[in-house]
């Protein structure tokens, strides 16, 4: 018989038709003579009631029928007699696909998030992941309709790279080399020559200066995948491995950039309000009860655009008159989560956006203001995050790019075809990065951005 996924099942009305049902036990309760068994199979946050006769089913089998067992269940789809749910199965035969013992790690008691990140492998079966996992998965589902809407092209950027986008030299080396017996060259370096791309590459940090290529050649495009950051940080914000979406735009300066980057997110979050709702009832009633007033908030208001400068004076007359900050304030700092989150939470008690920070915090490719000490980034602050997307206007002249690079010291054999874009038809471009798992744990008011990822990749941590 065909199975009925238990989202459709609960929405149905067809009292009185046989249905079948496959799915995890949450949980099983009952007496002599019935058995009631919450049944969930990842469909949805809500469970199906199973009721079971106990005269009709052997008592052997019911053993088996324990929490995280997986059964198949056929049966009478009946109105519900209880609260909470409108139909309920009355089983006529139920069997037995994978039994789970008393050591299952996922039994039905409040297990700390620390305890389930040692499991991530079950967690995913728990009322809260499958939560997160369903939201998660609407958040791409939301990007990619909201570009594609839009005219931008998704666009493919490499994840094995030879150059640094950032400068920063935190990446992961890819080899083919024998690593117990690495060629020298006479002053001592690693001979790449004989590796398999005949040079040093590494996982990439960002497709963004890729997708520059593609934004002057297609107007628009996003790239949407996997980034690497060997930076060893053992915080509830980094990981080594998670997602980003980089749009990059020909023809646009900061303040389209602004613009993009706020109908954007708050599409983004609309979304999750109206295709995620019973999942986000559910977060907000067990992990935090402020997320949905959050997330209207978001949606509702129009988002606060005031420069680093301006934003350092608030935070200066702050400290003046009284709050304390870990961090010390002054024009120059690259602003600390804690200053961020004051002029969201606190302050504005909105969105930011914040522009015009000093370039000698930011990345070489970003366009100098004519001040001469700032460049035209934007950086939106979001509350319980901080700084959730990061971008800017792209220097477009040739010469001034060049003599950042130089400036900062930055290899050319890995620039030359970046600044090709400056040397033939350059114009005005703009783009930002979001880290989609920043986004999530917005979205879904979860603490650790290692709850937000099925199996989170981080200092010493490479399991599942």
């Amino acid at each position: 018989m065909q199975r009925t996924r238990i989202k459709e099942l609960l929405q149905s009305t067809a009292y009185g038709s046989t249905v079948c049902v496959k799915g995890w036990v949450r949980t099983r309760r009952g007496s002599k003579s019935v058995n009631f068994i919450a049944l969930n199979d990842g469909s949805t946050i809500h469970n199906v009631q199973v009721v079971a006769d106990t005269d009709k089913f052997d008592a052997e089998l019911l053993k088996l029928v324990t929490t995280g067992a997986c059964l198949s269940v056929e049966g009478t789809l009946v109105e519900s007699q209880g609260s909470g749910q409108n139909v309920e199965v009355q089983a006529t035969h139920i069997e037995v696909l994978g039994t789970c013992g008393a050591d299952y790690p996922m039994q039905k008691k409040g297990q700390s998030f620390e305890y389930m990140r040692q499991h991530a492998h079950m967690r995913l079966r728990t009322n809260t992941f499958g939560a997160v996992f369903r939201i998660r998965h609407n958040m791409a589902m939301a990007i990619h309709q909201y570009f594609h809407e839009h005219g931008f092209y998704y666009f493919h950027t490499p994840i094995i790279t030879a150059s640094d986008c950032e400068g920063a030299g935190q990446m992961f080396q890819v080899t083919t080399q024998n690593l117990y017996n690495l060629e020298k060259t006479d002053d001592g370096k690693i001979n790449y020559a004989n590796d398999f791309f005949g040079k040093a590459t590494s996982l990439t940090v960002s497709g963004q200066l890729e997708g520059e290529l593609g934004a002057t050649a297609l107007g628009a495009i996003y790239t949407f995948g996997p980034t690497f950051r060997a930076e060893n940080s053992n915080t509830p914000r980094h990981l080594a491995e998670f997602w980003m979406i980089e749009p990059e735009m020909a023809f646009y300066d900061i303040h389209d950039n602004m613009d993009l980057a706020e109908e954007f997110i708050k599409y983004c979050v609309r979304w999750a309000l109206e295709h995620c709702a019973d999942d986000l009832v559910f977060l907000n009633k067990m992990v935090d009860k402020t997320l949905l007033e959050r997330l209207h908030s978001v949606v509702e208001n129009d988002f606060v655009r005031l420069t680093y400068t301006e934003g350092i004076e608030i935070l200066e007359a702050a400290v003046k008159q009284g709050h304390k900050f870990e961090f010390p304030v002054h024009w120059g700092i690259d602003l600390a989560s804690e200053h961020e989150r004051y002029l969201v939470e606190e302050h504005f008690k909105k969105p930011v956006i914040l522009t015009g920070y000093p370039k000698e915090i930011k990345a070489f490719y970003m366009k100098m203001n004519e001040d001469g000490k700032t460049v035209r980034a934007m950086d939106v602050l979001f509350p319980q995050i901080g700084e959730i997307i990061g971008g800017s206007e792209r220097e477009a002249d040739y010469d001034k790019l060049l003599a950042r690079i130089q400036e900062l010291d930055i290899p050319m054999k890995d620039m030359w075809w970046y600044l090709d874009t400056r040397r033939w038809g350059s114009c005005p471009h703009s783009g930002f990065g979001l880290g989609f798992e920043r986004l999530i744990l917005f979205v879904t008011g979860m603490q650790n951005i290692r709850d937000v990822i099925p199996f989170p990749r981080t200092p010493k941590n490479a399991e599942f």
